[in-house]
């Protein structure tokens, strides 16, 4: 990077800092800071829904596995065929209760539906789980970052880690999404330019012999990721991914907490449906940017050596780097630096909303009495310490393990489908009691556990979220019917799929079918 690089990159971040200053003088509630005064419009909640997914360890490391992983390709693309399937379930079932019951944290409605200690518990995981992921997904992205900034690993996590407290704890909510659409709109303009520029230099060569057509290869319709290495078959990817999404979309307070922005029940819905219909579009950009780079390997083979004992995500840094034009270079890097940013914004307010509202005011009532602008000053400070403390766990496992980055996601992944199953029992069955909830997130979580213990990769980790489900949900359900309480009344219908918009759903199914057939498609076109 050159002085042209560098002042594009600062004036980015001067930008972005100065809008979440201007944004957070607005905040006068916990509202405004946490949910942006439920007045967020659809598109904008929906951009930063779709922003947070495109952290720099996607757009970097989705190229990286089709070009250059060992075992790699094409097949990255499955991870899309669930994600209209689940916006269509999430938006009749937990859409509907979060709106009409007016949380802020959805951990609040556990409550409301079963009692406090269920609410408090997994609050508790959340903050946990959420707080070390962010750790490691700053250290992960700084990584490859340090490569594109040409900066220590130690001064990337730190410049990273303050840029992006300093505008969250400003800003609030309101700036992430923000930001979140401005870097939206950085990477996939970015993604755009190194395609360009890549079919200058390959095009010509997609489909000439010798090139490795196993790479080009999407759908694995033969691997089940059940004893037979096969993690990312086709069945775990579509079955495993659908109820991941369903959890990570639906009961994460880092994710469904932009859908409380919105304005009401319909604009939440239409934000999940845009991200179910931009998702695709947006991955498959950067996806054909790792398709471009296997004949530009092939062809030129000194670049490749070059990369030789470094890891395959040093692919895209290493290459923007050596050709993309000064002034685009910056941009581009800006783009990279703000999904590195990304990782740890989204993540940061809301672990402040559920230490405030699930822990401090729930636990010191004097808290829930100190005022409006008091509020919004704790909510702050809340975030401040979050970003410290998860800057703080990156900085200290620079030079660790790479077992220790993985054991971390592994850990988070044996939770999500017996998250999923708690909301579930509460929105779903009548029957359901704290109890019940209690037994079925213990056994949903030891089940998991049990399976990666005794089969180890033997068993795809994706299926760990459809198992975690049904084995939480069923044992959930059966313990609340073997402890017999008296069941806390119900407070609201079980609202099904009825809820959801038939031109959303005709859309989304649409959308299913569309991806399905462009990977066909592609995949004949590619690898024959």
């Amino acid at each position: 990077m050159n002085l042209l690089d560098w002042a594009i990159l600062a004036v980015y971040i001067l930008v972005i800092l100065s809008m979440s200053y201007f944004v957070g003088r607005q905040q006068e509630s916990q509202e405004d800071y946490y949910v942006g005064g439920r007045s967020i419009p659809a598109w904008q909640a929906a951009l930063s829904i779709v922003a947070t997914q495109v952290s720099a360890i996607s757009l970097i490391g989705a190229p990286a596995f089709i070009a250059l992983k060992s075992g790699g390709g094409l097949k990255w693309l499955q991870y899309e065929l669930a994600i209209p399937l689940a916006m269509i379930v999430i938006m009749g079932t937990v859409v509907p209760i979060y709106r009409r019951t007016g949380v802020i944290s959805i951990y609040e409605y556990l409550e409301q539906r079963f009692g406090p200690v269920i609410r408090s518990l997994l609050a508790f995981i959340f903050m946990v789980s959420r707080g070390l992921a962010s750790g490691v997904a700053l250290l992960a992205t700084s990584i490859v970052t340090s490569v594109c900034l040409d900066l220590p690993l130690f001064g990337t996590v730190l410049l990273i880690g303050i840029v992006a407290i300093v505008y969250t704890t400003l800003g609030g909510i309101r700036a992430d999404i923000y930001s979140d659409i401005i870097q939206l709109v950085i990477l996939w303009g970015g993604a755009f330019i190194c395609l360009f520029i890549l079919f200058r230099m390959s095009g010509g060569y997609l489909m000439s012999p010798g090139l490795p057509r196993e790479r080009f290869a999407i759908l694995q319709m033969t691997g089940v990721g059940l004893g037979d290495g096969q993690t990312f078959g086709f069945w775990p990817m579509l079955v495993g991914g659908f109820f991941l999404y369903l959890s990570y979309y639906g009961c994460d307070q880092s994710e469904t907490q932009r859908l409380l922005t919105t304005q009401g029940e319909r604009e939440a819905q239409k934000a999940l449906l845009i991200n179910g219909l931009l998702r695709f579009p947006l991955v498959i950009t950067y996806c054909g940017v790792g398709v471009l780079l296997i004949p530009f390997l092939v062809h030129h083979p000194v670049f490749l050596a070059g990369l030789e004992g470094k890891p395959p995500d040093f692919l895209l840094p290493c290459f923007i780097l050596r050709y993309m034009p000064h002034g685009l270079l910056g941009l581009l890097v800006g783009g990279i630096f703000a999904a590195s940013m990304s990782s740890l914004d989204s993540a940061l307010n809301s672990l402040s909303a559920v230490s405030l509202r699930d822990f401090l005011q729930k636990y010191i009532p004097s808290l829930r009495r100190i005022g409006d602008r008091k509020e919004v000053w704790l909510s702050k400070l809340l975030t401040v310490m979050w970003g410290m403390l998860c800057t703080i766990f990156a900085l200290g496992m620079i030079g660790g393990s790479e077992t220790v980055l993985v054991l971390v996601n592994k850990i988070g992944s044996a939770f999500y489908g017996p998250i999923l199953a708690v909301f579930w029992l509460g929105i779903m069955t009548q029957r359901a009691n704290e109890q019940g909830a209690i037994l079925g997130l213990v056994i949903g979580v030891g089940v998991n556990i049990l399976v990666w213990s005794i089969f180890g990769n033997a068993i795809s980790w994706l299926w760990w979220n459809p198992i975690g489900f049904f084995s939480g949900f069923m044992a959930g359900y059966a313990g609340s019917l073997i402890f017999a309480r008296k069941i806390r009344p119900v407070r609201h219908e079980v609202p099904g799929i009825s809820h959801v918009p038939m031109c959303y759903a005709v859309c989304l199914t649409g959308a299913f079918g569309g991806i399905l057939v462009v990977c066909l498609i592609l995949q004949f076109l590619l690898s024959g």
